[in-house]
Formats: C-alpha cells, structure tokens, sequence
C-alpha cells in the first residue's frame, strides 16, 4: 500500500505537453482483445493530429501501451491499470513513462484518457477502506458525530448543550423544574437524532427513541459507556469499541505503538528509535518489528571521501538537504563526493526494499492518533521492538568488523 501511495504521489504531479499521457483502466471482467482492439483505433484517430510533434507523441504513448497489454495473454483476476507517455520533467527536460500493475482489489469501472496528465482517480480509490464506522458521543454538555475509517478518524459535528441540572427543592417548584428539565433532556435527543439521519443514560435514550431513524439503529454495533464527552469521549469510544473495530487500521496502529511504549515505559531494553539505532538493530538481526512514520522525510546517502575513497552512508532530513555543509567530513573538513546520486533513495524506500533481508515485520504508522503522534515527535517516526535486549551504547560496530577481519578462518 506504501508503494501505491508513492506511486499515486508521483503520477498526480506530472505533467506533459498536448495529450501525450494516456491512462489505460480495464476491470476485471474486461477482455484484452476488445482493449487491443480498441487501441488499434485509437492509433489510427491520433494519425489525424495536426501538430506533427503531438501526434508522435501521442502515437507513441499509444504504441507504448500496446506493448504493454501483450505481456498479459489474459486479464488479472482484479484487472490492468497501465499509464504511458511522455511527461515534462522540472528541468524542462522530456520523459518517459511506461507503468503497468496489477491493483489488489477488483476495479470494476473502466478507463480511456488521452490528456496531459495522468488519470489517477482509480488509484485513489483502491486505498479506501471499505468498512467506515460512525460514532455518535453524547453527554449532558454536548455531542460529537465522527467517523472512522482505515487510519483516518474526522469530526463531522459537534455542539454543545446546556441542560438543567436536578432540582433539590420541595413544593411545586421541584415538578415545575422536572418538567423543563425533562422537555429539554427530550429536545436534546431529538436534536442529535436529527443531525444522525443528515454518558448518563443518553446513548440508550437516543438508541431506544422513536426520534432515533431505525435504518441507523439497525446498523448500531455497540454502546459503550466513556469518561468525557467531545473529541476526548470519540478516542476513549473507539479504544473500548477495538474488539469490534479489529482489522481497522487506525485501532491496530494505536495497539501496534501501545505495545511499543510499553516496551519503553517497562524499561525492558527490547526497543529501540531514531534512525541510526534502528539501522543497528536491524543489521543484528534484533528487530521483530520495524514501525516507521508513512511521510518520514530523510533521504539515505552513499558517499564518498575523493582522498581516503571511504564510503559512508549519511541520512539527512529534506530541510538538511539544502545546507551547504551537508556532505563535509566533519572530521577532515574535506567535502564528500556522491556516489550514484540518482540511485539516492528515500529512507522510506529503502526500508520498504531491505526489511525482509533482516527478517523483520515492517508496519508503516500515520500521525492521526494520539498514540501516533506521539511517536513521530517523541521518537522522530523510526523504531522498533526487539527480540531481545540491546544496549546501543556498548556497541562499536567498527571494532566488531575489525576483530572479524582478523580471526584467521
């Protein structure tokens, strides 16, 4: 999923010139014949382009996605998503792209664009979570209607109430202010129940109520009793409400970095964070689970000192990469020189490619929890749980690699 939302990100932003890109989208009941068929159609219209520069383009977009279509003798099972054609890169420099993938969900909708950029909308929603849930958080002083799906939790609407409070004293007056406090009680539940259709004893009221639509109380899955009212009240409902919840990304993401802090709080030794440490762990084989910020933004250097021609690997922030000292050797003062600066990736990416080389489980975590924004500012977004206990401060791995080269084997 990581790498579809890269792949989204980088196909949304380009652009060409004319109508040289083409987004080809076949559901997974569609034939390759009939698309074939129709591309063949397709190169001959765009043989009547005027603009003869357009017209290469665009006919050899089209002959790109031809291709493309005979690597596969029969449609996948979830359908064909293939993007061609030439793109303007920010050096004003012409580029091709030819990508074809095979989506992990059926598409079920199809798609024909010539345009100067690429039609992604498919994409978008292949990342959606099918199952969405919403939370209705009542108390005496107001409600909350929210939502969650996937790792993603949003307010929709809240407002605050003011309800009388009971009344202690005798006489008339007592039966006067349990009346008006009861009205009231009875116009706030009708106020909530309308928002629904578009904790006391509050949530059973409005579920029990004729004034409740009974669509919605049929999808009702749980009631659960919580602490506070407002945002505070939606996290507690969702933490109490994760049995029902499970498989929904956002409740495995806070399970996932409790168990984390746990570790921590527990002062068990099995954890580690920041990215040097984590490297570390995970060349010892230590790391069970690799947890890393799905927008961490540092870039893995290979560079090079042009005297001693040692190698060594840098990461460096995006607002790092800017700085005029970033490649100096701070113990010579000789700038490094890059080795293969096109082959530079991202951290991100260079996780997602090796973490299996070290036998780990790697889960990419959002901010959107409290939990999660915990551990992209406290941790900077890299760590992870150990197998067993490390201390990163006894190691020096360089005289580790030096002991080794000498042992006569």
């Amino acid at each position: 999923i990581w790498k579809l939302k890269k792949l989204i990100k980088s196909l949304e932003s380009a652009r060409g010139n004319g109508t040289s890109m083409i987004s080809l989208i076949l559901p997974a009941n569609g034939q390759i014949c009939r698309a074939s068929k129709m591309l063949v159609d397709e190169m001959g219209t765009a043989a009547n382009i005027k603009s003869r520069v357009n017209r290469q383009s665009v006919q050899s977009a089209i002959a790109s996605v031809q291709q493309r279509l005979k690597l596969y003798p029969r449609m996948p099972a979830n359908g064909l998503v293939i993007y061609c054609g030439t793109l303007v890169t920010e050096e004003g420099k012409d580029k091709k792209v030819n990508i074809d993938l095979e989506p992990f969900k059926p598409i079920h909708r199809s798609l024909y664009m010539c345009d100067n950029r690429f039609h992604i909308e498919v994409l978008k929603e292949l990342l959606v979570d099918d199952n969405k849930f919403g939370f209705i958080v009542m108390d005496g002083n107001g409600a909350l209607f929210g939502t969650l799906e996937g790792n993603t939790r949003q307010v929709l609407q809240k407002f605050s109430v003011g309800l009388p409070k009971k009344h202690g004293r005798g006489g008339q007056s007592a039966l006067r202010f349990a009346r008006l406090r009861d009205e009231k009680r009875h116009n706030y539940v009708r106020k909530v129940a309308e928002v629904a259709q578009q904790v006391a004893d509050f949530k059973t009221q409005l579920y029990r109520s004729d004034l409740f639509d009974r669509k919605l109380q049929a999808l009702v899955v749980r009631l659960v009793d919580v602490s506070y009212g407002g945002e505070n009240g939606f996290n507690e409902a969702i933490k109490l409400s994760a049995e029902v919840l499970s498989g929904i990304r956002f409740v495995d993401e806070k399970r996932l970095i409790n168990r984390y802090l746990d570790e921590i709080s527990q002062d068990t030794g099995k954890y580690c964070f920041g990215v040097e440490d984590t490297i570390k762990a995970l060349e010892m084989g230590a790391v069970e689970v690799l947890i890393v910020w799905e927008n961490l933004d540092i870039t893995r250097y290979v560079l090079k000192n042009p005297n001693t021609n040692e190698e060594k690997i840098v990461h460096e922030m995006a607002n790092q990469e800017r700085n005029g000292n970033l490649f100096v050797d701070t113990g010579t003062g000789v700038e490094l020189e890059v080795l293969e600066v096109l082959e530079s990736m991202s951290l991100l990416e260079w996780f997602a490619n090796n973490y299996t080389n070290f036998g780990a489980i790697l889960e990419f975590v959002s901010d959107s929890s409290q939990e999660g924004s915990q551990f992209v500012k406290g941790f900077g977004g890299v760590g992870g749980i150990l197998r067993y206990k490390v201390h990163f401060q006894d190691i020096d791995f360089d005289n580790i690699i030096d002991e080794f080269e000498d042992l006569d084997i």
